[in-house]
């Protein structure tokens, strides 16, 4: 019986383990290898190591936790979890089991990337979700936000302190723009595209072009997807997690709690600010969360 259990090796994941092999917890940590940014080839926004590749990141973030003997980590899947009684019980890929008192879900989301070509080959080097984590390095640039409705209009919006060069494209999705939506994209010089999309095309690696069915095109040295176009793990639906109306993240409560006795999630699964800092700072949460409970326990 491990003390916690944590599923994901990302920011959460890791700093989560930091902080409770710290506090001298036994802890069982499992890693599938394949966190969402992969394809990203820097990280950016995480104090004194902005820019660093996501996977030297990870690397180091393993590397720190070899001091702690209570702490092990596999690379790993975890195919199936359930609370039981007394804690949970993972199932892994290859058939074990392991149990915990605590469990701790750091598993981000899985980018669901739109069936349009091009968009998967540029993914990560010039299709992003997040302006905060890739809107600098192409600033001043043309930009092209892939959405609708009220979500697209506030995405489009919010580029406009990136570059003053923004198109939102709708791919056939008229009318689902309001007129007040309409109103403000064309009083702050966002263009709205509203023709059914090709493809994506570039050279070098990066993006250059948004062809349309019509024939015509625009220029673009990136494009951003409409938030929430994402996937929860699995493990969520399992354990029997409540999700937020956009069916992908969980709205935990304070220290990460869910509505699951004993069961936190961190990370990306568990807020809109999907940024690596934060992430790591909800694993610390959990983490100490965790911590204080045992401590109350024992000393009751």
């Amino acid at each position: 019986m491990h003390d916690v259990i944590i599923v994901g090796g990302g920011p959460a994941g890791l700093n989560a383990a930091l902080i409770l092999g710290r506090a001298r917890r036994k802890v069982l940590l499992c890693d599938a290898g394949e966190p969402r940014n992969a394809a990203t080839p820097r990280t950016w926004g995480l104090f004194t190591r902005d820019g660093t590749p996501p996977f030297d990141l990870r690397a180091q973030g393993r590397a720190d936790l070899d001091r702690y003997d209570t702490v092990e980590c596999r690379e790993i899947a975890v195919m199936h979890a359930a609370r039981e009684a007394d804690g949970f019980t993972i199932v892994l890929a290859d058939g074990r089991r392991e149990r915990a008192r605590r469990l701790i879900l750091a598993t981000g989301l899985a980018q669901d990337i739109p069936d349009i070509e091009g968009f998967d080959t540029y993914w990560g080097t010039g299709v992003h979700s997040c302006p905060y984590c890739d809107g600098f390095e192409v600033r001043d640039r043309p930009l092209i936000v892939y959405g609708r409705g009220h979500g697209g209009c506030g995405l489009a919006l919010e580029l406009t302190g990136w570059s003053h060069d923004v198109t939102l494209c709708t791919n056939g999705g008229d009318g689902e723009l309001s007129d007040q939506d309409r109103d403000r994209l064309e009083r702050n010089g966002v263009r709205v595209n509203e023709a059914e999309i090709a493809r994506l095309e570039g050279q070098g690696g990066r993006p250059t072009c948004l062809r349309f069915r019509d024939g015509s095109e625009t220029a673009c040295a990136a494009l951003f997807l409409m938030p929430f176009a994402c996937s929860p793990s699995p493990l969520i639906a399992q354990l029997g997690c409540e999700l937020d109306e956009t069916r992908s993240v969980v709205p935990t409560q304070e220290y990460e709690k869910t509505n699951v006795p004993g069961l936190y999630v961190a990370g990306d699964a568990s807020r809109r600010v999907q940024f690596a800092v934060v992430a790591a700072a909800e694993g610390a949460m959990a983490a100490f969360a965790i911590n204080a409970e045992f401590v109350a326990e024992a000393t009751r």
